[in-house]
């Protein structure tokens, strides 16, 4: 005898399912908060289950555009709240799988450094940038996105571009110099050996701390080699250091008797570490700390 029917799966369901990979990137780069990325496809998701699905003639560009509104609504409210954020303000870590770091578009551009350099924005300019440059969408599908003209949009478009280009970071850096320069970084980190930790900072690294005034962290960034290392050895005398990916590229997860107390995500480039983005700011740990648990 057959067993009991499986119900049918609900189509509003399905497609929100089939597209909630794209819809969470495009919030989380529009916000650079991967928990407010989740609260817009909460909202996403309560006026999609309330549409008609006959009157929707492209399911994937009709939640874009929802998800988007949604977004830029949130956007102008983050502003708001980081004009008197204490210190300075990182993007909330997003860890990442080894494809992402292959995909290097996509890398790029969830990047903490990408991400600081989007904060800089206009709240349209960076909704325009992120689907027309990250998602390569058509001109008329941002338009209906962002309450623009196809005109006005191209405008925005150029401008942002323009404004992004001048300030993102360059340098490259092979696979195998990455892992080479990550692994004696981490050494450094571990040991806390000053000498190792000058070898493999860049003369000119920046390093940004930030912990919302909740936990201690530099105030302001910490510029140059010397700074840097000196920082660096206080802040991690006596954790662990877990390699890891976030945000497309190569992360220490450090550790307190076994409690996550950082994020510390690299830049290299040409073998050196470039950038340093600490994150520690308990608020912004709670969904790594969540995916990576210590086995005891």
């Amino acid at each position: 005898m057959a067993g009991p029917s499986q119900p049918a799966p609900d189509p509003a369901t399905e497609a929100f399912v089939a597209h909630r990979n794209l819809l969470f990137t495009v919030a989380y780069e529009m916000l650079g908060s991967a928990a407010d990325a989740e609260d817009v496809l909460q909202e996403t998701w309560l006026r999609w289950a309330g549409v008609d699905l006959a009157t929707v003639r492209n399911q994937r560009a009709y939640l874009v555009r929802v998800t988007t509104r949604q977004a830029l609504t949130r956007l102008r409210t983050l502003g708001r709240r980081k004009e008197t954020y204490v210190g300075p303000w990182l993007p909330e870590p997003l860890l990442t799988t080894p494809d992402v770091a292959e995909d290097v578009e996509l890398a790029d551009s969830v990047s903490m450094a990408m991400l600081l350099v989007l904060e800089t924005l206009a709240p349209v300019e960076r909704a325009v940038f992120v689907l027309r440059e990250v998602f390569g969408l058509g001109h008329d599908e941002i338009a209906a996105a962002v309450g623009k003209s196809e005109a006005a949009v191209r405008q925005v478009a150029h401008r942002a571009r323009a404004h992004v280009a001048a300030r993102r970071p360059r340098g490259t850096a092979t696979p195998a110099q990455t892992q080479g320069a990550l692994r004696a970084f981490r050494r450094a980190v571990e040991t806390g050996d000053l000498q190792d930790l000058l070898d493999v900072l860049a003369p000119d690294v920046v390093f940004l701390t930030d912990g919302g005034g909740v936990v201690r962290a530099a105030l302001e960034p910490v510029l140059g080699v010397t700074d840097v290392a000196g920082l660096l050895g206080r802040i991690a005398a006596g954790l662990s250091a877990e390699p890891t990916q976030v945000n497309g590229a190569p992360a220490l997860l450090l550790r307190a008797a076994g409690e996550l107390v950082a994020v510390l995500a690299v830049r290299i480039d040409d073998g050196l570490v470039t950038g340093l983005y600490a994150v520690r700011n308990p608020e912004k740990l709670a969904r790594v700390a969540h995916e990576t648990p210590v086995t005891r």
